[in-house]
C-alpha cells in the first residue's frame, strides 16, 4: 500500500479569497462556512484537451468532493511513482496538478434556490486547502 502525506496548516499560501463587490462568489463564500458541507456536490473533471477524458463525480457534502479531488491527485501520483511506498507532497503540487487539468469545476448545490451553483478551479483549490487545514488541525 502507498501512504500518502497530505500538507500540513502551516503552508505558505495565502487562505483568504480575494473578495470585491462585483463578485457573485463572495456571498455564497461568506454564506457556505456553516451550511456548505452538508450540501450535495458535483466535480466536473476533463482531463485532458480531449472531450471524452470529461467525467464526474458525485457527492454528499463538500468536504467529501475535497477528499475526491486530493484522491483523484494521489492516484495519479501512484500511477507516476509506482515504486514509491510513501509520497509525500505540499499543497503547491496539488495546486499545480488541478491548474494543468484541461478543467475541473465544482457544482454544489443550494437549496434556498433549490439549483446547483457552479464553482471554477480557483474555488476548488481554496475549499481543498480550507479542508486540508483543517483535517491537519484535528
Amino acid at each position: 500500500l502507498t501512504r500518502f502525506s497530505r500538507p500540513t496548516a502551516t503552508h505558505r499560501r495565502q487562505l483568504t479569497p480575494r473578495r470585491t463587490r462585483s463578485s457573485p462568489f463572495r456571498v455564497s463564500f461568506l454564506c457556505s462556512h456553516v451550511m456548505a458541507d452538508n450540501r450535495h456536490t458535483i466535480i466536473l473533471v476533463q482531463t485532458t484537451s480531449n472531450k471524452k477524458s470529461r467525467t464526474f463525480m458525485d457527492f454528499e457534502k463538500v468536504s467529501m468532493a475535497m477528499d475526491g479531488v486530493c484522491t483523484m491527485f494521489e492516484k495519479r501520483l501512484k500511477e507516476m511513482y509506482p515504486h514509491m511506498k510513501d509520497i509525500t507532497y505540499d499543497i503547491a503540487d496539488l495546486y499545480n496538478y488541478v491548474d494543468a487539468l484541461a478543467d475541473l469545476s465544482a457544482m454544489v448545490y443550494e437549496p434556498k434556490i433549490n439549483a446547483y451553483l457552479p464553482y471554477n478551479k480557483e474555488w476548488v483549490k481554496k475549499k481543498a486547502f480550507a479542508h486540508l487545514k483543517k483535517q491537519a488541525g484535528q
